[in-house]
């Protein structure tokens, strides 16, 4: 990067009568041109990234930050008169829905970081997530046209385009190539999809709703199109370059497969070198097995992708062909070792008429790892338990991590400047320097106060002008932003802050401090019992701040729309970070490590890597809660009745609140579902399945001793500096040095 040459340009610029947009896109356009000056392409092995989602966020302050060009762009703007700050009117780009796609934009962050050669591949799609609003208090979907105000992050290849053939139709992916700037240049290369009308619709919408069966062909159509793009490239490359012989392949080439969307890239891997390059099946499949990796983040069922071979057949015969005959040579291999009929259907990849994608992935990947140490545990010992007997050196754990660049020196420039006062700025290029924050002194417990305050004005000033909700100050911030699921128990804390709610008013809990609960998240559109959940809390949120007796002792809020920019300032000006997932479900959560970093305490439960924080930063420095996985097993085997643990009168009196006409779901019955779903269940699942009412005590419990100690300012902020000196650990400089150490081998 020529940075002085940056500079000279931007000092030339001229902005008298540009619009931001004008501005966004010259400033961004001379970024990339100096940015990519010299880059030079790496000989050796890389790594390459397929994933679903790539959830990027805003690109200009983050790449100036990269570059290093950030504060003298804001220095000359300033001197032109013009506020940095109007770039915030800039569009995300939500091309993931959550963690998943968050992780992956980490990854590619800290490998550029690190000096190596990672590089992802993904779908750029027209619209990404939706914009959330609320009508009503109901969740209302609305297109994102992330490229509103253009793309100059991005460069059009079309010299590089390929052609994907499914049965009933051809569609060109063309890519475009976002650079990922650290002490290296990597590449994010997301295919968009062109030709017919029907062709573009692969890349339109992240996650088309898959309740039909043109849906769910949409979704395969999706997965086959960027995999294959990505693995037909990377064939064709090692030809041009080094020739035919195969074999070098995997010393050249490793593939990261994100969880199981990609996982038909094995299939196409192997059709491409039996039928294009004429290798035997054999050597194919063996190739495959020293090429690919799989990352397994989740053990929920619906997110184990399965496909109807008929589904397959219909618009990939070929793929379909491959994948029975990975199976049947799954099944032989399954025998030489000694699996009995039961074990070698646990393994199976294909079974009655279904091809299982994660099974598909553990027999041919070289690793499979989990993402935080709980999870990994639990793939050993249930999920893949007979892979692991039999593979057992194929399973790893690599705790997911975050990048510090954005979650710590772009989003809170005021907590950076304290660190690098009181230990130094070299955290900056190598995050393991925290540490040195752990002998920290009563004045920087002073200082660090003075910041969460700045931070915390700076969040609810913004709270206050997007979504028109006045908090006080001085209060106590709780936030749980994340994807809205029923596991996540978004619900539970509805529960809960409608309890302090009763007894704010009784006066019971008259001297609680005063305090706001953020809640930010989106619901799948046709996540019905989610969306209710939103219109639930919103309904609360109504009530609880009109009430003159308790609204200034408790405030809450559901912020619209949330996104990575929203998440920038939410993670900074937060007290307490609520990871309140039923123990077992959460993989890892990286949310949770977002705000640790930035000085909330975790209050929450046993499960993903709340595990890991609180070993590293001490469980008298978080507040734990809840059932742990051994726990709910034994609830489970002995029969859990809920009811037997709603007998006191506030928790009742939360739940029956649902349906005894404190809350209007506006006539759509969702919250009487709601309320079933605890107390009589599905026929899917047993009643509280997720173990709401069992955890909902301790939680209202835990919630009051928060308000309690926070009183005590000073000893709470010793809390929360001392999970910011043990955060170091958490940064995905780490994780990839894991991967790249005994996965990638980069």
């Amino acid at each position: 990067m020529d940075k002085l040459k940056f500079i000279e340009k931007l000092n030339e610029l001229d902005v008298s009568g540009k619009s931001t947009i004008e501005l966004y896109n010259e400033i961004s356009a001379l970024a990339m041109q100096c940015g990519l000056e010299g880059t030079k392409q790496i000989q050796g092995k890389n790594a390459y990234y397929l994933s679903m989602e790539f959830l990027i966020g805003r690109s200009f302050y983050n790449n100036l930050l990269e570059i290093g060009v950030l504060e003298e762009t804001q220095d000359i703007l300033s001197s032109k008169g013009v506020d940095i700050n109007i770039f915030e009117e800039i569009e995300d780009a939500a091309l993931g829905n959550g963690g998943l796609g968050r992780l992956a934009a980490c990854f590619l962050d800290s490998a550029a970081g690190l000096d190596l050669p990672l590089h992802g591949y993904g779908i750029r799609y027209k619209y990404g997530l939706f914009k959330q609003k609320f009508e009503n208090g109901f969740q209302v979907e609305l297109p994102d046209d992330w490229q509103g105000m253009g793309d100059p992050w991005s460069i059009r290849r079309d010299n590089e385009k390929r052609l994907i053939k499914f049965a009933d139709m051809e569609v060109y992916a063309v890519p475009y190539d976002m650079p990922v700037f650290g002490k290296r240049i990597n590449r994010l290369r997301l295919f968009q999809a062109e030709g017919s009308a029907e062709a573009e619709k692969i890349s339109e919408v992240l996650y088309p709703a898959d309740d039909t069966e043109e849906g769910k062909l949409l979704r395969l159509r999706q997965e086959y199109f960027f995999s294959a793009a990505a693995v037909g490239e990377l064939l064709d490359g090692f030809v041009k370059q080094r020739g035919k012989n195969f074999d070098k392949f995997p010393e050249y080439n490793v593939i990261q497969l994100n969880d199981t969307h990609p996982v038909i890239a094995i299939a196409e891997f192997i059709r491409l070198l039996t039928v294009k390059y004429r290798l035997t099946f054999a050597k194919a499949l063996n190739l495959a097995k020293n090429t690919f990796a799989y990352t397994n983040h989740t053990i929920l069922p619906e997110a184990l992708e399965c496909w109807q071979e008929e589904h397959i057949k219909k618009i990939l015969p070929d793929i379909a062909e491959i994948m029975l005959k990975i199976s049947v040579y799954a099944m032989r291999e399954f025998k030489t070792l000694g699996c009995s009929k039961e074990q070698a259907s646990e393994m199976a990849i294909y079974k009655s008429g279904t091809f299982y994608m994660a099974n598909l992935a553990v027999f041919i990947a070289k690793t499979v790892n989990g993402v935080a140490a709980l999870h990994t545990e639990i793939l050993k010992d249930s999920l893949f338990a007979t892979a692991h007997k039999f593979y057992p050196n194929k399973l790893q754990n690599k705790t997911n991590g975050i990048t510090h660049r954005r979650w710590l020196e772009l989003c809170n420039k005021e907590l950076s400047k304290l660190l690098d006062e009181t230990i130094g700025d070299s955290w900056r290029t190598d995050i393991s320097e925290l540490d040195n924050l752990k002998g920290f002194t009563d004045s920087t417990v002073d200082e660090f106060i003075q910041v969460k305050q700045i931070k915390k004005e700076q969040l609810l000033e913004y709270i206050a002008r997007k979504e028109g909700v006045e908090i006080p100050a001085d209060c106590l911030v709780f936030a749980q932003v994340k994807r809205l699921h029923e596991y996540k128990r978004q619900l539970m804390t509805a529960f809960a802050v409608l309890e302090l709610y009763y007894g704010i008013k009784s006066g019971r809990l008259s001297s609680l401090h005063p305090c706001v609960f953020i809640f930010g998240a989106k619901s799948a559109p046709s996540y019905k019992r989610a969306k209710a959940i939103i219109k639930f809390i919103n309904e609360i949120a109504k009530k609880v701040n009109s009430d003159e007796q308790t609204c200034d002792k408790l405030r809450i809020v559901f912020v619209q729309n949330y996104n990575v920019s929203y998440a920038e300032k939410i993670v900074a000006g937060t007290d307490v970070s609520l990871q309140v997932s039923t123990a077992g479900l959460e993989a890892s959560g990286t949310g949770n490590m977002k705000f640790m970093m930035n000085g909330a305490v975790t209050c929450g439960t046993m499960d993903g890597a709340n595990i890991e924080i609180v070993e590293r930063a001490g469980k008298e420095n978080n507040y734990i809660f809840g059932a742990t996985v051994t726990e709910l097993s034994r609830l489970k085997s002995e029969g859990y009745n809920p009811m037997n643990y709603c007998s006191e009168e506030e928790h009742r009196k939360a739940l029956e609140s649902l349906i005894d006409g404190s809350f209007s779901d506006g006539g759509s019955g969702e919250f009487k579902a709601l309320y079933d779903s605890l107390t009589i269940g599905a026929s899917w699942h047993e009643p509280d399945n997720y173990f709401v009412l069992y955890d909902l005590d301790s939680y209202v419990k835990t919630l009051i001793k928060v308000c309690q100690d926070y009183s005590d300012r000073k000893t709470f902020a010793k809390k929360q500096l001392t999970n910011v000196a043990n955060s170091a650990y958490f940064s995905s400089d780490r994780t990839i040095k894991e991967y790249a150490k005994s996965i990638w081998e980069i």
